[in-house]
């Protein structure tokens, strides 16, 4: 075999290899990927140049003999490339996080909407995690299953003979610190199989400011989906704390992290061909990116908007006069649901721009937890607090037992704290820290109860050996 045939089976060689590749190329200087800038050229080093940026090269060459060894983003193009056929030349793989898969037809097959549980099975599946709030949950699994019918139905309109196009629908979470805004969503994410990505919006700025620009929120969905992007259009982002973007009143100042951007979100929230870097959050010379359509993306946003209630407390007492059908002024000031009395003005009051509230046109109410709910929290979910602590001490053959007694107290401890279901966490880690200290020290243990006298500080938890 001469030197030509060789030269040709390497050549297909690296063909079959790049065929089987799951992943994208990208351009070394423009960090631009294969199916934008098309098929690259294979560089020394494990590097690829696109034929834009090499043609380029080449005429920059040409017109003005730049010397590129003195270009940082450049390197080797100013020498022959035969001289590398022998030399060993270290490879420069681009990181995992940074690698974007390719889209292929046989890849992912289309959308199912048989794969997405009707919303009884939704709802029955968060009953198994989430105690309480029956309407939360059921306004939130017919809102995904419309959401998703509409992307089936996006997918497989064929022509424009179909006059009828469903509108996008997000949603908006109000409801009480440690109420389960968050809890609701990753629940929801993992029974729908679908990526997740939770994003915080306190530190969400406009563009060209210190912080995260927006486009980090679809980073982040693509970072969950693996890089691929078909996946991560199919997904959902839960946008936590939305109440701290409100328009800051009686400013003066450019307000660079409220209404700015609330104005910035809307492209997302509506549906748009998003440019995002892939495996960070900056954009930068080095940062491949890739294009994300945020049309069928399932936006939910959730915040506690402290001070609401008075809002609409004073909206609804403007409606009290005198007569023998007039409603009392303090009819609501000891309602504990007030938050379900919302409406699209008082969140105006508040601080939420309109054309941010028209495009969450879903508002869910979560209430605040009682005595009697926090004690479900504790004991009845797939993975409650109590059952996790249960398991831990079963990993060394010791049975823990909790009094009814005692659970309510936790839930009454927990209600002073006024941190919802996380006080319950936080109270647990202190009452099981000696125990979890000193019960590995005795083999002998086989039963720990916990009772309401331990709790009080009035006497010990019951401990039972073995035997």
């Amino acid at each position: 075999m001469d030197e030509k045939d060789i030269n040709n089976t390497e050549i297909e060689k690296k063909d079959t290899e790049s065929k089987n590749d799951p992943y994208e190329k990208i351009c070394y200087v423009c960090r631009r990927t294969e199916s934008k800038a098309g098929p690259m050229i294979d560089m020394p080093g494990n590097m690829c140049l696109c034929h834009d940026c090499m043609q380029k090269a080449f005429d920059m060459v040409i017109k003005g003999g730049i010397d590129f060894s003195k270009i940082q983003n450049m390197p080797y193009m100013n020498l022959n490339l035969n001289d590398f056929k022998d030399l060993n030349i270290p490879q420069t793989p681009i990181p995992e996080k940074q690698r974007i898969r390719k889209k292929t037809a046989e890849s992912r097959p289309s959308f199912d909407i048989r794969d997405v549980p009707p919303p009884h099975k939704i709802k029955a599946s968060l009953d198994q995690y989430v105690i309480g709030q029956e309407q939360a949950k059921k306004v939130v699994s017919v809102a995904v299953y419309n959401h998703y019918k509409r992307v089936f139905d996006q997918e497989n309109r064929k022509d424009g003979s179909d006059d009828v196009v469903i509108e996008k629908s997000n949603i908006l979470m109000i409801g009480p610190t440690g109420s389960g805004k968050t809890y609701l969503v990753k629940t929801l994410a993992r029974i729908l199989d679908v990526p997740l990505a939770i994003a915080d919006a306190t530190s969400l700025t406009e563009a060209g400011y210190i912080g995260d620009d927006i486009e980090s929120v679809i980073s982040k969905l693509l970072a969950a989906a693996g890089n691929d992007v078909e996946k991560a259009e199919h997904g959902i982002v839960f946008i936590d704390e939305i109440d701290k973007i409100a328009k800051k009143k009686d400013t003066n100042t450019r307000d660079v992290s409220g209404e700015s951007v609330q104005q910035e979100l809307l492209k997302l929230l509506e549906g748009s061909l998003v440019e995002v870097p892939v495996g960070t959050n900056q954009k930068n010379a080095l940062s491949p990116m890739a294009t994300v359509n945020t049309d069928q993306i399932l936006f939910i946003c959730g915040g506690a908007f402290p001070d609401l209630e008075r809002i609409i407390r004073e909206r609804l007492n403007k409606s009290a006069s005198i007569g023998y059908r007039a409603e009392l002024r303090d009819r609501y000031d000891e309602d504990a649901d007030i938050l379900q009395h919302v409406s699209n003005s008082d969140l105006r009051t508040f601080g939420m721009i309109p054309e941010f509230l028209g495009r969450l046109p879903i508002v869910v109410t979560l209430k605040k937890l009682t005595e009697p709910m926090l004690v479900k929290i504790l004991k009845e979910p797939k993975n409650a607090i109590v059952k996790q602590y249960v398991k831990l001490l079963a990993l060394d053959e010791v049975k823990l037992v909790f009094e009814d007694d005692a659970l309510e107290w936790i839930a009454a401890e927990a209600l002073k704290r006024e941190t919802g279901a996380r006080a319950l966490r936080a109270i647990l880690e202190e009452i099981m820290l000696d125990i979890m200290y000193e019960v590995p020290k005795d083999p002998g243990i086989g039963t720990v109860v916990i009772t309401r006298s331990y709790l009080e500080k009035s006497g010990g938890p019951r401990i039972e050996m073995r035997g």
